[in-house]
């Protein structure tokens, strides 16, 4: 992959990553006071006549956890995956309660999240097939255990910025970039990790 399509899909991911993470945050922070372009930010407060409040929650934390695997680019491919039955659910709501332009604004989404899955199409196959496929698996970057827990930290830290945000929003903020900074730090826990793994090898 030359590097100009690379920067297009990181780009792509970070993009998507941040308008779902950032809806969910601002569905979920005090008073909605979080970042993010795509609404509504009231969506639980909508559902909620119609005693589907916890089922607007459940909305947010969706798409803080499938987001944040898109803006951290690490699960890129889990979270392209699990963003098609998230849209899916977004778009019927949308729907049933008549809110117009809004299933544009998803359709385009939804393209962009295809054009993630694209590059991720050897995996497919094998599942199609219900195992082995004659077709290649490319390889990719190492994934390790402390890069999985160092980025499930940071994961960890938006959660909890929530509940801060209650508090004090600037100190909330803090914790959400030092989530997001752990979280980064993920990949070079994995090269740390096969280094040493390396080291240990005679």
């Amino acid at each position: 992959m030359n590097r100009f399509l690379h920067f297009i899909l990181l780009s792509i991911s970070i993009f998507l990553g941040f308008t779902f993470w950032g809806a969910g945050m601002a569905k979920l922070f005090h008073e909605h006071q979080f970042f993010g372009w795509i609404g509504p930010v009231w969506l639980i407060e909508e559902l909620e006549p119609y005693g589907l409040g916890f089922y607007g929650k459940f909305i947010a934390l969706s798409q803080i956890c499938i987001g944040y695997m898109l803006v951290t680019t690490r699960y890129k491919l889990l979270g392209s995956i699990m963003m098609i039955p998230m849209i899916a659910n977004i778009l019927m709501v949308t729907i049933s309660l008549d809110w117009r332009g809004t299933p544009y604004v998803l359709a385009f989404l939804l393209l962009l999240n295809l054009i993630l899955l694209w590059q991720y199409r050897d995996f497919f196959r094998p599942l199609i097939d219900e195992g082995k496929s004659r077709f290649d698996i490319k390889t990719r970057r190492i994934r390790t255990a402390s890069g999985h827990l160092v980025w499930l930290a940071g994961l960890g830290l938006q959660l909890f910025a929530i509940q801060v945000s209650y508090w004090n929003w600037i100190v909330a903020c803090g914790v959400v970039l030092t989530g997001l900074v752990l979280s980064a730090l993920s990949f070079r826990a994995d090269l740390i990790s096969v280094a040493t793994e390396e080291v240990k090898i005679p």
